[in-house]
Parts: structure tokens; sequence; C-alpha cells
């Protein structure tokens, strides 16, 4: 039942996502509204980790799987893709390459930042 529980809450928090995507005329992808209001409401302790933390380790588990809908999409459109596909694979490592920098910098940023304020991350 404490998973079922879990699932809930992360669903009404998408829920949330998806209603605010609908009412605010941003382009911004239900999906990210959805996990910053999960991040807030983790940091305001509104929503407790432990009310969450299992199934959201079981979702990210399976997380591959949820790529296997839009691999099948991509060779079904390989006859589109083809005369693009190079401008696309530079396109891919580019910013691959520079989103993972950007993150181990920002990471390094934060992990010193919490060293000086004697911050420890689990």
């Amino acid at each position: 039942m404490k998973y079922v529980r879990q699932f809930l809450i992360i669903l009404a928090i998408s829920l949330a996502g998806e209603i605010l995507k609908y009412i605010l005329p941003l382009p911004i992808p239900a999906s990210i509204y959805g996990m910053a209001i999960l991040f807030a409401g983790l940091m305001t302790g509104l929503i407790k980790l432990d009310s969450v933390r299992e199934t959201g380790k079981f979702l990210i588990e399976i997380m591959p799987l949820m790529f296997i809908p839009a691999g099948v999409g991509l060779m079904d459109s390989w006859g589109n893709l083809r005369p693009i596909l190079l401008p696309v694979a530079i396109i891919t490592v580019v910013t691959s390459i520079t989103v993972m920098g950007a993150t181990g910098l920002l990471s390094q940023w934060v992990i010193r930042r919490g060293r000086k304020r004697g911050v420890h991350h689990e």
C-alpha cells in the first residue's frame, strides 16, 4: 500500500505540472513544472522524502524502458532522418559534451560550496 500512496503522490504532482502547462502560456514542458513542484515540496518540507523515495527509485530504475518507444520512432523515421544524419549527429555529440561539462562544473561548485559551509552530502 505504501508504494501505491507514493506513486499517487508523484502522479498528483505530475498532474499539477500538466495543469500548470495548460494554464501558463510558457514553452515549458509539463514534466519540468512537475519536477519543480516536487523539488519545492521536498525543499520546503511539504513533501517528506520518505513519502516518495522507494517509488522514485523504482521509476528511475525502469527509466531506460521508457526510451524504447522513442527508439522505435527513430527507426520508423529513418527515411526522413537519413539526409540530415550528419548534422544531427554533430549537434547531438556537441550538446551532450556541453551538458556533461556544465553539469560536472556545476556539481563541483555545489560540492565545494557545501564543504565551505560544512554541509555533508550523501
